[in-house]
């Protein structure tokens, strides 16, 4: 049997494409460790897919990152190396593409008609070209601009390949 390691983080981040699994991450260690959990979507969209205006989601969310323990999930690139300041651990999801769109279709499907729990209620679950080009897209644009940031800060990461990688790294501690 091997070691079982405590969990010593208490602001996480995490980010990774669309379809990755970031909010059922956060769901997961959030039951685990009893660490409250921040939706970035919920904060930034109104209902009927509506943009927060800015000043509004950056006030917001600096409430939250003031907080002493939370995971916040979600990418929203604009305001990664200011939620680092704050963050203890950032986890990267840098899954295969086929990966994330195949994922992005079975939610669109579970949640046809509603809004998914990490969603603004009154934002049915879609996926129009304009998110399915930029999960292509992501790894040229995105990912990136997320590794660059990553490797300037001080902040620990890790970077999980599958999921697999991600369930053992994550079923190693209490």
């Amino acid at each position: 049997m091997g070691l079982i390691m405590e969990f010593k983080y208490n602001r996480i981040l995490i980010v990774g494409c669309g379809g990755a699994g970031k909010s059922t991450l956060a769901r997961e260690m959030g039951d685990k460790f009893n660490i409250p959990v921040i939706h970035l979507d919920k904060l930034h969209w109104l209902p009927n897919w509506i943009e927060r205006p800015d000043s509004e989601f950056y006030t917001l969310l600096e409430k939250e990152l003031e907080k002493p323990r939370w995971i916040i999930d979600g990418n929203y690139t604009r305001t990664f190396e200011w939620r680092l300041q704050y963050a203890d651990l950032c986890i990267f999801l840098d899954y295969p593409i086929d990966l994330c769109l195949t994922s992005i279709d079975c939610r669109v499907k579970m949640y046809s008609g509603k809004s998914r729990p990490d969603m603004t209620e009154g934002c049915i679950e879609r996926a129009d070209d304009e998110f399915v080009e930029w999960i292509n897209n992501y790894s040229k644009n995105v990912r990136p601009k997320l590794l660059e940031i990553l490797n300037k800060s001080s902040v620990p990461y890790f970077i999980f390949n599958s999921r697999k990688q991600t369930a053992e790294w994550l079923n190693q501690f209490n």
